[in-house]
This record gives C-alpha cells, structure tokens and sequence, in this order.
C-alpha cells in the first residue's frame, strides 16, 4: 500500500496536520523532523527551518546545511521519526483513520528518490518510514 496517494494523504509528512513537542507547534511532520535535526547544535539554523513558509523550504533549508548536522544524527533519525509520527498519530483523528485503512497491508512510501526512508527507484529502498507506520499501527 503506498501512501503517496489521495487516501493516504494524512500519512505524508508534508501533509497539513500540526504537531505539538518540544514546546513548540510545528505545521507538519516534517518541520519538526527538520527543526529537530538542528535544534541542539545550531539553533540559528533551526529558527530559519521553524520559520520556513512550506514543508518544502524547510527541508530545503536543512538540505542546505547538511555540513552542519550534528555527527550522531544518522544514530538518533529513526527514533526522532518515530516520536514524530506517533504525535501526529495521537493529535489527529485522520491519521489514524487513514493508518486504520491500510489494513494489514504493507505500507510503502513511494518515493523513488529516497532509499532509506522510502523505496527507492528500484523499489528496493529500506522504507524505514513505512516500517515506521507499520510499528505504531501495529501497537495502536
């Protein structure tokens, strides 16, 4: 099951569900996935992240400053992911109604770009994040 579809939407993390943690309230997943990244080592790069105008430019803006990511990140990334999604999940009807309609079905991010957190061009991809959604909604 990919989610990159109408259905399925509430599950992107660009799509518009807030989520409020770390004392702040961020307009999607991906901001705070962003900011998070940041928010220790470079605050001033978190606060430009924090203020970004879309999902997009936030995560452009951390693409940006990619030399400046704190050394243990790619340690710390799937669990800060996680933490994430199971705010998103418990902040919104939605996302749990769209989690719920996957079923047992595998679910993919369908991104062909992306091979550790989607499936990649190849289709062979990690799909960390789809294993993500499968975990909280197998112990939701």
């Amino acid at each position: 099951m990919y989610f990159y579809t109408p259905a399925f939407d509430a599950l992107n993390n660009f799509s518009a569900h807030h989520i409020e943690m770390w004392g702040r309230q961020f307009p999607t997943a991906e901001y705070a996935y962003q900011w998070r990244k940041y928010s220790k080592t470079k605050p001033d790069i978190a606060k430009k992240i924090f203020a970004a105008g879309s999902p997009e430019e936030a995560q452009k803006i951390a693409h940006a400053h990619k030399k400046f990511m704190p050394k243990d990140w790619h340690e710390k990334k799937v669990a800060v992911m996680e933490e994430i999604l199971r705010a998103k999940c418990a902040e919104h009807e939605t996302v749990r109604d769209a989690l719920k309609r996957t079923g047992k079905r595998k679910i993919i991010e369908n991104s062909p770009i992306d091979v550790f957190w989607g499936c990649g061009p190849a289709g062979d991809g990690r799909n960390m994040m789809g294993a993500l959604w499968m975990k909280i909604r197998d112990t939701h």
